[in-house]
């Protein structure tokens, strides 16, 4: 008798194995791309010498000469990769920023040693995050709290404060009206700092920030408590959020109100700045309630169900939240959340992944703390803790080296009412380059001893793996290491035999 391994798409983990028969239950660094697990491309050093600091920020441009710029902003440094070299245009006097989140306002927050004992800190205590992007072929960065600063494509000059400017800035994004909007800054009269305050310069004068009568530049408040967190462009409109709503900003060309923002959703705030991801005319973010969340333009706010979130919201690391980013990837039509797990440390070092296509998850564990899509850049860019920079999706190695991968089944459950031998398989493999090895698990019952056929490496090309287990329900595990490596799984066959009504 000969059995297809036919498993839909995605990862099934949030139940027991026997509840979630005929899924994946589990995947390290391997997608679903058309239907099927497919391991995830290598990477390749961007530029060999490290960044200087922990990276949370990200932007490639390119110049009027067609050159390709990719700007990085660390905890302590802000700097640029152009025409092959990485060059250090931090502006002259920034302090380096915290590396690691020890929570907001209240009793048992903030650093270690500020403030009198045993009273509630009195400010918010944040990892440093910039907010990047492009102006022209210029590159407008803010680092969180900070002022917004201009860089002019000069290697040899440091980016600039903006004149007039807000002298603090929570994000900072650029419209599609060109103009800077300043998301959660000081008022314009007072200069009080109002986290739920939203100011924008001129139309293409990113210096004029007086809302004289003259100008185009304009103050809003958003409504309904809380603070501003960030924003992104989505096809002419902007989506800005709240750390309990969301905003729909359009652009309506009055003279006293050039922009309106209306709230489109609430409790659906967002946990960091880096957290959401706009695809087309669609939005993916993770809220402060650790749930995922999509809006498309003309919709509501939907949560958006993940049958492996379990894992995540019981290790998130305390206090961590503002470091995960969510990022695209167009090539394999995927959104994907790296997020700091307290059982590796306190950075990002685990991913959640999702297609677009057909809704399948996955996850993989990778430590990445900034990561943009491809364009204009041909790969996507990510840099891990140590500063390390990245071309995504290119090679079959991870820098020249080995990396893990696997994918493995739930129980598949053939004849609850009899045993079966399975004897081997016939591999069905894409795209194979170095040794795959598969096991097969068998037992009796949900909770019974397992007995396995042991790790089998299949080589390029192998047309039968022999194997020898028992039992009612089988689980099978896909693996390999590598350098390089890579597979796509298909519709592998199993030959299997009666073995009685044990």
């Amino acid at each position: 008798m000969r059995i297809p391994l036919d498993i839909p798409p995605g990862l099934s983990a949030d139940d027991t194995s026997f509840a979630a028969a005929g899924r994946w239950a589990d995947a390290s660094n391997v997608r679903f791309h058309r239907g099927r697990p497919q391991v995830i491309g290598g990477w390749e050093r961007l530029v060999e010498a490290p960044l200087s600091g922990v990276c949370r920020g990200v932007l490639a441009w390119t110049d009027k000469g067609a050159v390709l710029n990719v700007a990085f902003g660390t905890h302590s440094k802000l700097q640029v990769f152009k025409g092959g070299g990485l060059y250090d245009i931090t502006p002259a006097g920034l302090a380096a920023g915290l590396v690691d989140g020890t929570g907001g306002q209240g009793y048992g927050t903030g650093a270690y040693s500020t403030g009198n004992w045993s009273e509630p800190s009195s400010g918010d205590y944040f990892p440093r995050t910039w907010s990047l992007a492009a102006w022209g072929e210029n590159l407008m960065a803010c680092p969180r709290e900070g002022a917004i600063h201009a860089w002019t494509n000069n290697t040899g000059s440091p980016a600039a404060a903006l004149s007039n400017g807000p002298a603090r800035v929570t994000h900072m994004l650029v419209a599609p009206t060109d103009q800077v909007f300043a998301l959660g800054c000081n008022e314009e009269v007072s200069g009080i700092f109002n986290p739920l305050c939203l100011r924008h310069s001129s139309v293409r004068n990113n210096n004029q920030w007086n809302t004289d009568p003259a100008t185009t530049a304009r103050e809003y408040i958003l409504p309904g408590g809380g603070r501003i967190v960030a924003g992104r462009v989505i096809g002419p409109y902007l989506l800005v959020w709240t750390s309990h709503a969301l905003f729909l900003g359009s652009f309506v060309g009055s003279v006293t109100q050039p922009w309106r923002f209306d709230r489109v959703g609430e409790k659906c705030g967002l946990i960091g700045p880096n957290a959401a991801v706009v695809v087309g005319q669609q939005a993916y973010w993770l809220g402060p309630d650790l749930q995922f969340y999509r809006y498309g333009l003309g919709g509501a706010v939907e949560p958006l169900p993940c049958p492996i979130r379990e894992a995540m919201t019981d290790n998130l690391a305390a206090s961590q939240g503002d470091k995960i980013v969510a990022s695209s990837s167009s090539s394999f039509s995927e959104i994907r959340f790296d997020y700091p797990d307290a059982r590796d440390g306190t950075e990002n070092s685990r991913q959640l992944r999702m297609s677009l296509s057909d809704g399948a998850w996955s996850r993989g564990i990778m430590a990445r703390t900034a990561m943009i899509d491809a364009g204009p850049s041909q790969y996507p860019i990510g840099v891990d803790p140590d500063g390390a920079a990245y071309w995504h999706e290119r090679g079959q190695s991870a820098d020249g080296g080995a990396f893990s991968w696997f994918v493995e089944s739930a129980d598949q459950c053939l004849n609850e009412n009899s045993t079966a031998m399975v004897r081997g398989l016939w591999p069905d493999m894409a795209d194979q380059v170095g040794p795959v090895s598969v096991s097969v698990n068998g037992r009796f019952t949900p909770q019974g001893d397992e007995t396995s056929s042991g790790a089998l490496s299949m080589a390029p090309g192998a047309e039968r793996v022999d194997l020898r287990t028992t039992g009612r329900m089988f689980r099978v595990r896909f693996a390999g290491g590598s350098a390089p490596t890579a597979c796509r799984i298909g519709r592998p066959v199993f030959d299997i035999a009666p073995a009685g009504s044990r």
